[in-house]
């Protein structure tokens, strides 16, 4: 299995399955979110957060680029929406191979910098509150956490 989705209806039903996953992940484990502005890429890092367990209030990144969380692993938070068209390392892969869990916002703009091997997750907007989750996996660890997650 390669590609998984859900439908969600309410904000609380995406941090469920983003805690579902984090109960999942371990050290150097990669996450990309795409979707339209606004469609819930923070709010899955929230859900995701919380099911690592830190409780400090987590929010977009935009104006830091990364931010750290400390919780069962380390949570690094990036939104890149600002280095596209740079050609800025900001030390990605000291995280990416770090002991925490990487969640990269608009990751097609570090593109180069990425791991080959990651979960892709792209939102979709269906309605005020419906979205579609799309869970893409690429490499064999990853195809296994896939075949772990439930919704």
């Amino acid at each position: 299995m390669k590609v998984k989705e859900f439908i969600t209806k309410t904000v609380e039903e995406t941090q469920h399955i983003a805690g579902s996953l984090a109960a999942i992940l371990g050290p150097g484990d990669l996450l990309t979110l795409e979707g339209e502005l606004g469609t819930g890429k923070t709010a899955f890092t929230k859900g995701l957060a919380k099911g690592l367990g830190i409780t400090r209030n987590v929010n977009s990144p935009t104006f830091t680029i990364v931010k750290e969380y400390n919780g069962r692993l380390p949570l690094y938070h990036m939104d890149v929406y600002r280095l596209e068209d740079s050609e800025e390392d900001i030390g990605f892969s000291e995280y990416f191979n770090g002991v925490g869990v990487s969640v990269v916002e608009w990751a097609k703009f570090i593109e180069d910098y990425l791991p080959e091997e990651r979960l892709e997750i792209v939102i979709h907007y269906i309605d005020e509150h419906s979205r579609k989750l799309e869970f893409k996996a690429i490499g064999d660890h990853y195809i296994n956490i896939l075949r772990e997650i439930d919704g």
